[in-house]
């Protein structure tokens, strides 16, 4: 068996729906592929659009639309610039609440590198300070590694 225990009200499957969980509702905000590409270049450092435009490799429209929703989201924020010889223009930083993110970017990323074929597309990620792989798994709170089938789901 590969799924979790549905406990108390979410036993019985056909009695509830899921159609407004939290997935859901975190899908609304980030599901479109050119929100994940920005939001993953904005980790790696972007911060003007036309950074962002080149390196998503989105178009301008697009790009600006996505940006948008994001800093509407509370996952970007705008901050002033000015370049001399040049009016003031705005640029893009990572909120914390878009920071929070970066499990999910990560975990994508790893699942990625083992499950699809990218050529050249692989970026290894290693912690700083020592050097050891960056990886995402999925521990309880007491710290112990967790699969599907050691979940237990209940309505909160």
């Amino acid at each position: 068996m590969t799924s979790m225990t549905l406990k108390g009200a979410l036993a019985d499957r056909d009695s509830w729906s899921a159609a407004n969980c939290s997935m859901a509702a975190a899908l609304d905000v980030v599901g479109r592929r050119a929100s994940m590409l920005l939001l993953r270049e904005a980790f790696y450092g972007a911060h003007r659009f036309d950074e962002f435009v080149r390196r998503a490799q989105v178009s301008e429209r697009i790009t600006a639309a996505r940006l948008k929703e994001l800093v509407d989201e509370g996952l970007l924020e705008r901050r002033p610039y000015h370049v001399a010889g040049q009016r003031s223009r705005e640029d893009y930083h990572l909120t914390r609440k878009g920071e929070e993110l970066l499990p999910a970017l990560l975990a994508l990323m790893q699942w990625g590198n083992r499950w699809t074929r990218t050529d050249g597309g692989r970026i290894a990620l290693t912690h700083a300070e020592c050097g050891s792989p960056v990886e995402v798994d999925v521990r309880c709170g007491a710290g112990h590694a967790v699969t599907v089938e050691d979940i237990d789901a209940s309505v909160r």
